[in-house]
């Protein structure tokens, strides 16, 4: 009984401080809130396409614990925003606590209608408020966000499955399933234009007999698992052309992820790759940025074709996630083609072939995770799931006025599998490479004798090109750099601009670039 008593005091007596504690009062905001932020930039989006989700925080500084009235979206329930209150989703919200000296977060985030916006250009920008109470006591944070229309490409959906198309191609009697998710273009969607970006989801196929033709300053932005797939007997034609302003590339034709946030900028590996399939036919690239993507370009065959399979001009390759050009038994012409930042080879020129590159920078800072290879690899043959080789021709592979550099050592590898039969033809000439025999690995391989002049000549080994920034793929060259002036003038000649239309057939530079030295006042 005396324990029974004793617990029913304690309760009350616990009943009657709570009671009594002020901590558990809310007063009305004053209008003194504290925001991390007053304006939200959203960074750009496509229409119909949600935003990342973006935060700023709302603070308390005072003593008091305190109840926001009325907290939402100016627009209301018809807002394009959506917010989320502490963990609660809604446009609206009413009594809002806020403890003394806290802070609560609101999330915000987006997907809009262009058609809706009533726009007569290709770029609307949205806005709205997030509203704090009213009155006198009314704040405002505003949230701004821009939409761009754009012409997307999808795959075809299965009406009975509602399962997105696969590619296929015929082989003899049959049909393949190649395993990608994509259609063919229509004849009325083989002109990419300027007039507003693209964006691809799966893989867009170039039909067989067609020609993909790709205007300057168009933006191809694809979403994950997506690419070009440019199928036997047709092409792709990128006709980028450069600036007025040469100092830097603005009316390229740019492939990206379709992630439009700054966080996104440099992200390897958001895309699949422009596929250029066995017996498609001149391919030609100019003026064009490919970045982010898997593989940037994969040319697969046709290593004895007429012609080569892929002209590479101008043009530059960032941020791949596993090869900027991966070449298997194919042929490759590249003229100022700049590649840096690849997960395993920058390009690699694999199972023989014919490639010919001249005045390329071709280089590899990858820091995101371990490389396994180095910028360039070149080699003559392919290795089966049973790890037996097929063995192929390599009947030329030339490297005129090149940069092959980066973070690793070696930065170039030539892997032979040796049959009397098979031509093993390669030269690099007036380059400037990393390669570094520290285990003495390669000194009874006769593909690394640097005295013979019929495989190597006037290379300049182990010295700092000094590039601009190698983090920002800025491969331009700064002053003192080794490679200037000391590049072949008769191959110069064959390319006699460089990649910012720079001429440079009087001491010419090795490498895509060539140096501008600064003057005072510039």
């Amino acid at each position: 009984m005396k324990r029974y008593i004793y617990f029913t005091i304690t309760i009350c007596f616990l009943v009657l401080w709570s009671s009594c504690r002020k901590d558990f009062e809310f007063s009305r905001s004053t209008g003194a809130l504290e925001f991390s932020r007053d304006t939200l930039f959203l960074d750009t989006v496509f229409t119909n396409i949600g935003s990342s989700t973006y935060n700023f925080k709302v603070y308390n500084r005072s003593d008091d614990d305190i109840v926001i009235p009325n907290l939402g979206l100016a627009s209301g329930e018809a807002s394009q925003y959506r917010l989320n209150v502490d963990g609660v989703p809604g446009k609206t919200f009413e009594n809002v606590e806020l403890l003394a000296n806290d802070s609560l977060f609101i999330f915000v985030e987006t997907t809009v209608d262009f058609s809706n916006t009533g726009s007569t250009t290709n770029e609307f920008i949205f806005t709205d408020q997030v509203e704090f109470d009213s009155g006198s006591n009314f704040q405002k944070v505003e949230l701004v966000t821009l939409i761009q229309d754009a012409t997307f490409i999808f795959p075809n959906r299965n009406n009975a499955t509602r399962v997105l198309d696969n590619l296929t191609l015929p082989v003899s009697d049959s049909i393949i399933d190649i395993g990608l998710q994509g259609r063919d273009l229509r004849s009325n969607e083989l002109t990419f234009t300027n007039d507003r970006p693209y964006v691809i989801y799966g893989y867009a196929a170039v039909p067989s007999g067609q020609v993909l033709t790709i205007e300057a300053g168009a933006r191809i932005h694809f979403h994950e698992n997506s690419g070009i797939f440019v199928r036997p007997g047709a092409s792709i034609h990128v006709n980028g052309t450069l600036s007025m302003d040469q100092e830097k590339l603005e009316n390229e034709v740019i492939f990206e992820g379709d992630r439009l946030e700054p966080g996104f900028a440099d992200v390897p590996g958001q895309w699949g790759s422009i596929w250029l399939f066995e017996g498609s036919t001149n391919n030609i690239f100019n003026y064009a940025t490919v970045k982010n993507g898997l593989v940037g370009i994969l040319c697969d065959g046709d290593a004895d074709a007429a012609d080569d399979k892929l002209t590479i001009t101008n043009s530059q390759i960032y941020n791949s996630g596993s090869f900027g050009i991966l070449g298997r038994n194919t042929s490759i012409r590249g003229e100022n083609v700049v590649i840096n930042n690849s997960g395993q080879a920058s390009l690699a020129a694999t199972l023989g072939g014919r490639y010919n590159f001249t005045h390329c920078t071709i280089a590899n800072y990858w820091e995101n995770s371990f490389r396994p290879l180095p910028s360039l690899l070149v080699n003559n043959f392919v290795l089966d799931a049973d790890n037996v080789a097929t063995v192929a021709e390599l009947s030329e592979a030339n490297f005129n006025n090149c940069i092959i550099y980066g973070n690793d050592n070696p930065e170039f590898l030539l892997e032979e599998i040796e049959d009397a039969s098979l031509a093993f033809n390669f030269k690099f000439t007036n380059c400037l490479v990393r390669f570094q025999d520290t285990n003495s690995s390669f000194t009874d391989d006769d593909n690394y004798d640097f005295s013979n002049t019929a495989l190597y000549e006037n290379l300049i080994f182990n010295q700092d090109p000094r590039f601009t920034n190698t983090s920002e793929s800025i491969l331009t060259l700064e002053e003192n750099s080794p490679a200037i002036g000391t590049a072949n003038t008769a191959f110069a000649a064959q390319v006699p601009v460089d990649i910012l239309n720079i001429n440079r057939t009087m001491a010419p530079d090795i490498g895509a670039y060539q140096h501008v030295p600064s003057t005072e006042g510039n």
